[in-house]
């Protein structure tokens, strides 16, 4: 790995950022209805039948000291989409065609102009285990003697992959786990890898996936709720291998609106009392959820967004007490096309109550695609940033996640949407002066 990483080092000079020439691999666990929107949506556009709408990567500015504003992936040495190759895993057989048509987000016409492109990608036996994730049947699974056994069959894939590849990411697009709490295994990369020898319990097919990924020198993203790569062993990893991480649970739909409201109603110094939010979908996503010890891992993501934004400490008289209820409500009917439902109670002048109603018809894996591009370019570029590969997470990419990971243990993440987005640019900008 420390070889691999001196030749990158070396084509721009000790000092400055590597170039984004060569294929840069990107690893799926999990190839279901967001990773075949997102890739199926990489060829459209790389055939030009199609705009990358709702990426920052590709569509957004980066404002310059003297006034002009280019676009990211112009000021920014981003690899190109036409540079992209994708592989995965998935507890379900057949090529991402066959998953793109079960998933039912994109049109079949739609499907079948890239169709050639998508069936030639066949996801890889994934390694499961259904005490994670109970709603699902498996039938495209690895087998082992104990996790670590599992997690060398991991290694071995991403070995192949690299052959083929010159620079790799792995995101995690796969479903939510049950809800965990960091144990003492969690706490040391040593007591870790015992723990995998041991079939630790507590360790969730995720941190299997992160480790190994980890283990090779590639950055890690984690698109979900689940406990992964934000424990201290991966954490003391991710720094010593110099591979980036970063997480966690896609902002998509109703949190993306909330960290847009509520730095609305702190700014304006009005009131809250309640905010209730409700989803109602019918896809693979919302089966899982369905699941009471799956539900709460999701839980935990979605409500640190508002106490975070509105600080209740510092404004007790706004927002001291505020109840704050998240529901989800799997309805098979529909499907991909989910419906986020809010209602928040709120007050002003005199405290007179108000109300605010929010029903955001969403697509979700529409959604989700755009960001799962631009963090797979993002965290290649920190890869091949001196100042930013080997800083473990990258708290910069924050805009991305529902509950931003954040490098020091205990600390507060950033929530709003607005300062996100500053921090992510900020840190583009220092990057190209590295």
């Amino acid at each position: 790995m420390e070889q691999h990483a001196t030749q990158q080092e070396s084509s721009s000079g000790a000092a400055g950022m590597a170039s984004a020439t060569g294929k840069l691999g990107i690893m799926m666990p999990g190839m279901g209805s967001v990773a075949t929107t997102f890739i199926a949506g990489v060829e459209a556009i790389r055939r030009g039948i199609a705009k990358p709408v709702g990426s920052m990567a590709q569509m957004g500015t980066l404002e310059q000291a003297d006034g002009s504003a280019p676009r990211i992936r112009e000021a920014v040495p981003l690899a190109a989409l036409e540079d992209l190759v994708f592989t995965g895993w998935d507890i379900f057989g057949g090529n991402l065609y066959e998953a793109a048509r079960t998933a039912h987000v994109l049109d079949r016409d739609q499907l079948d102009a890239i169709r050639p492109f998508l069936e030639s990608i066949e996801p890889l036996p994934a390694a499961f285990d259904k005490r994670y994730v109970k709603r699902l049947e498996p039938t495209h699974t690895k087998t082992g003697r104990n996790k670590c056994d599992l997690a060398s069959q991991v290694r071995n894939d991403i070995a192949e992959f690299k052959s083929r590849t010159d620079r790799q990411v792995m995101i995690w697009t796969g479903s939510t786990e049950i809800f965990l709490t960091e144990k003492p295994m969690h706490q040391s990369l040593a007591a870790f890898e015992k723990g995998l020898v041991d079939d630790d319990e507590d360790i969730a097919p995720s941190m299997l996936y992160a480790w190994a990924c980890l283990k090779e020198g590639i950055p890690f993203i984690n698109g979900a709720p689940n406990l992964t790569c934000d424990i201290p062993a991966l954490r003391d990893l991710s720094q010593q291998a110099g591979a980036p991480i970063a997480g966690k649970d896609f902002k998509t739909g109703q949190t993306f609106l909330k960290t847009v409201l509520a730095p609305a109603l702190k700014v304006r110094n009005l009131g809250l009392h309640g905010w209730y939010s409700t989803n109602i979908l019918g896809n693979r996503d919302g089966e899982v959820l369905d699941d009471p010890d799956n539900f709460k891992t999701k839980e935990e993501s979605k409500l640190g967004v508002l106490e975070a934004i509105l600080r209740p400490d510092e404004d007790p008289d706004l927002y001291r007490d505020f109840y704050h209820k998240v529901r989800i409500n799997y309805y098979p009917p529909r499907g991909d096309n989910k419906e986020g439902w809010d209602n928040i109670d709120l007050f002003g002048w005199l405290g007179y109550p108000m109300q605010l109603k929010v029903d955001f018809l969403c697509r979700d894996s529409i959604l989700a695609a755009p960001l799962v591009l631009d963090l797979c370019l993002f965290m290649d570029l920190a890869a091949r940033t001196p100042g930013l590969r080997h800083t473990g997470v990258q708290e910069w990419l924050s805009f991305y996640f529902k509950a931003p990971d954040v490098a020091a243990q205990g600390a507060s993440p950033e929530h709003d949407l607005f300062r996100q987005a500053e921090l992510l640019k900020a840190t583009l900008r220092r990057a190209m002066q590295t």
